[in-house]
């Protein structure tokens, strides 16, 4: 039985704020630019929390909920920085770690546990080190599987520490609500509420063929998810097959404009992500959803890998008007790139057009600013 921990940081760019400036410390700090701005939120803290503030709210409104709030600017730079301290800690205890952003990851600690002792002891001590060492606190899930792992870290934030059995399965996951289920947004919950489903103990009633004939694929997935099956394994960034970013609209929406400023901005944090690990990619995938919750996954091959923005969203953005993208209200799109490769290994052409080094040039001047 596998170990693994997901470990979640506690409103990381907002404490590392408050961490830097003393005097933000117990009051409302909210992340993302002042609150006049057309942003969002990237993060905040706790005690703006309980004004009603959260992550992707437009800056605006998070200045009507919070006028008081102290907004700043986030500082990348910063907080790449402390990310990369806090995974050199976690490289300690294993090398199968697998970040999903700066500021949370799933590791794999089976083979750890003769070395550092049980799971959720080593779980205690990376939490303790963090807080002793970068004066920051994290929440953690200990399970047997990344689904359980990532929903335990979620339920008693902030400083929470939630350790989930193989036989407590069941029963832990029974009085949830259905919509810590993965996939499962408010237009599932609707749904699955007018069936007299409202938690994932009333879906564990059910058998697979009843909610198969009911939803389809994805009463499959809910069924397996429902009793905590999830057999994919840590997957360290050495061994990463795709790079994306996707965005779930507050308000489903068909406004062509900013559906194009959202599919560009993906792009852009997908391009960057790729020349951060130095690598680049040669398929681009979309996935858009509407708002009766239909996903349309749509890929094309490019001639020779890439990581330019401007590459990946001239294919994204075909893909998309390909399939009448914005027809319906969306509830989502993503980017993603796959068939990577180390850029140093990739095969480059014999004479690179003018433009294309004009493009690495101010990519590389971009990034570094």
């Amino acid at each position: 039985m596998r170990k693994i921990i997901h470990l979640d940081m506690d409103a990381f760019f907002a404490a590392i704020e408050q961490l830097d400036h003393p005097e933000y410390r117990g009051k409302p700090v909210i992340v993302g630019g002042p609150p006049h701005a057309r942003g969002v939120v990237s993060t905040c803290s706790y005690e703006a929390r309980k004004f009603g503030v959260h992550s992707a709210m437009p800056l605006r409104e998070a200045g009507r909920r919070c006028p008081h709030g102290i907004f700043v600017r986030g500082r990348m730079k910063r907080y790449h920085e402390v990310s990369l301290a806090i995974r050199r800690i976690l490289h300690e205890y294993t090398p199968l770690v697998e970040p999903l952003s700066c500021d949370e990851a799933f590791l794999d600690v089976t083979g750890s546990e003769k070395l550092f002792g049980p799971a959720e002891q080593i779980a205690r001590e990376i939490v303790d080190r963090i807080a002793s060492e970068l004066q920051l606190s994290a929440s953690v899930g200990v399970a047997p599987n990344k689904f359980l792992a990532k929903i335990g870290s979620d339920l008693k934030k902030p400083k929470g520490f939630v350790v989930i059995r193989e036989e407590e399965i069941l029963s832990f996951l029974a009085p949830l609500p259905i919509s810590r289920l993965w996939g499962v947004g408010p237009k599932t919950t609707a749904q699955l509420g007018k069936m007299g489903l409202r938690t994932i103990g009333d879906l564990q009633q059910l058998s697979l063929s009843s909610l198969r004939a009911n939803l389809g694929d994805l009463g499959v997935g809910l069924y397996r998810l429902a009793r905590g099956i999830d057999d994919r394994p840590v997957e360290p960034l050495e061994t990463v097959k795709s790079i994306g970013h996707e965005t779930t609209f507050q308000v489903d929406t068909d406004d062509r404009e900013f559906l194009t400023e959202t599919l560009w901005r993906l792009c852009e944090q997908v391009a960057r992500r790729l020349r951060r690990k130095e690598l680049v990619g040669k398929v681009i995938t979309v996935k858009i959803r509407d708002h009766d919750f239909k996903t349309i996954t749509r890929r094309a091959t490019l001639y020779r890998p890439t990581d330019f923005e401007e590459v990946i969203y001239q294919t994204a953005r075909r893909l998309a008007e390909d399939n009448d993208w914005g027809r319906k209200p969306l509830r989502l799109i993503g980017v993603s790139v796959s068939g990577l490769e180390k850029r140093d290994s990739a095969q480059e052409p014999l004479f690179e057009a003018p433009m294309e080094q004009d493009l690495r040039r101010l990519h590389q001047t971009l990034d570094r600013i």
